[in-house]
């Protein structure tokens, strides 16, 4: 007797997930494909690295299509979503994963790199959901997943403007939640801990062994442990689940 084919949790779902060229953006979009979805790898001048995440979705049978747009222009979101209708159609899943980061003292810190940090942080998901959340109000259903930083719960010195930005990103899913579920829409977020991502190697301050040493589950998160939680969370499994927070951090922030 042969066990039961459980069908793939996403077939016939289009997703998109902003910043998807490397780290927790690209096994995210690895990971929606593997279950089925067809999915749009936004990425801002990263190409190759992009056409990378396309290239291993389609080795393994699925449908990718890689699309620049800078998060944080409206007009590149609205050109960025028409293609991906044009391409797929109207999406059912949204990963607002699409992040920068820098350090800085407060004393130092220039106004222009303020807002570059949460224009891209923070004014991206804004913008991201707001040209994708019609579609998804006339079919009565979505899933959208907002990538904010264990950093917003515990806070960290020369990251100001990054933490208030992942701070936004909480607040802005739990009104979103509230606003978009009598449509049928769930929003959630997820806090990643330190997570071994082109961001954090680039930085020899915090990722080093001592650091890692520091994390009571004893290694520095993966991109495969977000992915994991966003597949979850964008699942009929988590029907249920509005407005919360998940944080795969390793012990970071308990």
């Amino acid at each position: 007797m042969t066990g039961r084919v459980h069908a793939p949790r996403f077939a016939g779902e289009v997703a998109l997930v902003t910043g998807a060229a490397t780290g927790i953006g690209a096994a995210t979009a690895r990971a929606l494909a593997a279950e089925g979805a067809a999915v749009v790898v936004n990425h801002w001048r990263t190409e190759r690295p992009a056409r990378a995440v396309v290239e291993a979705i389609e080795s393994e049978g699925g449908r990718a299509l890689a699309v620049e747009a800078d998060v944080s222009d409206a007009d590149a979101v609205a050109r960025m979503v028409a293609t991906a209708h044009e391409a797929f159609g109207s999406i059912g899943i949204l990963v607002n994963n699409a992040g920068v980061i820098s350090r800085a003292a407060v004393t130092e810190l220039e106004e222009a790199e303020w807002d570059r940090v949460v224009d891209t942080n923070l004014k991206g998901v804004y913008l991201v959901t707001r040209a994708v959340v019609p579609d998804m109000i006339e079919s009565g259903r979505g899933r959208i997943v907002n990538i904010s930083s264990d950093l917003a719960l515990t806070g960290e010195a020369r990251l100001v403007h990054y933490c208030a930005a992942k701070s936004g990103v909480i607040g802005l899913t739990k009104a979103l939640a509230h606003e978009l579920i009598p449509h049928g829409i769930n929003v959630n977020a997820i806090a990643p801990g330190m997570t071994e991502t082109p961001m954090l190697t680039a930085n020899p301050v915090t990722y080093n062994p001592e650091r890692e040493r520091s994390i009571p589950a004893g290694r520095w998160g993966r991109p495969e442990d977000i992915a994991a939680s966003v597949c979850f969370l964008a699942s009929a499994e988590a029907d249920y689940y509005v407005g919360w927070l998940l944080s795969p951090n390793g012990g970071i922030a308990m």
